[in-house]
């Protein structure tokens, strides 16, 4: 299938609006329109990537992490990032990454982290502001049940767990069809007034094309009246970090053993034992010291994250937990996560999980 098909439900999961301003993700190497008929599957796409790809007549590689992360001033093979673009290309292997815009989704990199160590009830633990907008449309009262299923069917009315979520309110529209008008009802040059629906909903801001198309296909009108309303409540499905429970409290050294074998790790850095069992914790996938503050803010037990600075340990200040369970070992599930979602889609596609082992940290 072409490149655009395969990554199409991808960019539907998780858009590429939500990465996060110094991010890189998206097509890096080929074209949209580009024919694959595998893909490789990875969290860092290195030179024995492509090499692995290439072996394997994958014609895509999906990371995680960018190669292009920052501006490049030459492509003359100095230093990895250069070697392994001129490797792909050289291929004919194009690159792909889904990094940030992940990270942002509740059910993406760390729901993935979240269920390897059975956290349950996940929330977002930092909801990223303007994700939500509201969209108010007039409609005739023959039309509404029409334009609402139209607005439901492309995605708006969204409220957390609940979906078809909408408000709607009688009322009496006035217009006056001018010259070369094609009106719904009423006569040119006279004034009508008809009952009409208000229909409100709330939708997810990268939806808004398809339920703006999807109103005007439906609506009977050749102008519809309708507004759209910037809101400030949080969408509790996209931002960074999650806060789960788990099933059972553990003891901290328990937990830490949890950690241990979910994530094939021989050692965690983590912060003095606390006398106090673990039930709520947050986590997040990569460089996480960011949201410690808000972990201990939303009362977590303890917080899981990677990178984690000397200095930044104090700040768990004794009120949690806090588990450095390293980069590679947090996000290394990740690109079983992205099997999973293309393997729903595209049943018979061909994907394959790396069998390199791309984590440059090792332990003595």
């Amino acid at each position: 299938m072409k490149i655009k098909e395969l990554i199409a439900p991808l960019e539907q999961w998780a858009p590429r609006s939500l990465q996060e301003d110094y991010d890189n993700s998206g097509l890096q190497v080929g074209g949209w329109d580009d024919d694959v008929s595998a893909a490789l599957i990875c969290l860092d796409c290195t030179e024995a990537v492509v090499e692995e790809a290439a072996k394997h007549g994958c014609g895509i590689i999906i990371s995680h992490h960018p190669v292009i992360f920052r501006g490049l001033k030459s492509l003359s093979g100095n230093g990895p990032v250069e070697r392994t673009l001129l490797a792909a290309i050289r291929h004919g292997i194009a690159l792909y990454a889904i990094h940030t815009n992940l990270d942002n989704v509740v059910d993406g990199v760390n729901a993935e982290i979240a269920a390897r160590i059975g956290l349950e009830n996940l929330r977002v633990l930092d909801p990223k502001p303007g994700q939500l907008r509201k969209l108010v449309v007039f409609a005739p009262t023959s039309h509404a049940d029409a334009v609402r299923d139209a607005l439901f069917s492309a995605g708006a009315g969204q409220v957390g767990a609940y979906d078809e979520c909408s408000f709607s309110s009688q009322g009496l529209g006035t217009f006056r069809p001018g010259p070369g008008t094609t009106p719904f009802s009423g006569q040119h040059g006279a004034r009508s007034a008809d009952p009409e629906l208000r229909i409100e909903v709330i939708y997810h801001v990268p939806r808004e094309s398809a339920i703006l198309a999807a109103m005007h296909a439906a609506h009977p009108y050749e102008e519809v009246a309708y507004d759209i309303l910037q809101l400030a409540n949080a969408h509790q499905g996209i931002g960074a970090g999650v806060l789960g429970e788990l099933p059972k409290a553990l003891v901290q050294r328990e937990f830490l053993q949890l950690l241990k074998e979910a994530f094939g790790l021989t050692a965690i850095r983590h912060t003095a034992l606390l006398d106090r069992p673990i039930s709520r914790v947050a986590l997040c996938g990569g460089s996480g010291a960011f949201l410690i503050g808000k972990a201990k803010a939303a009362g977590a037990d303890a917080y899981v994250t990677a990178d984690v600075k000397y200095h930044e340990f104090f700040e768990a200040d004794g009120r949690l937990l806090l588990a450095d369970i390293g980069h590679y070992g947090s996000e290394q599930f990740t690109m079983h996560l992205i099997r999973r979602r293309l393997g729903e889609v595209f049943p018979t596609f061909a994907t394959r999980l790396t069998e390199t082992v791309t984590d440059p940290i090792h332990h003595y």
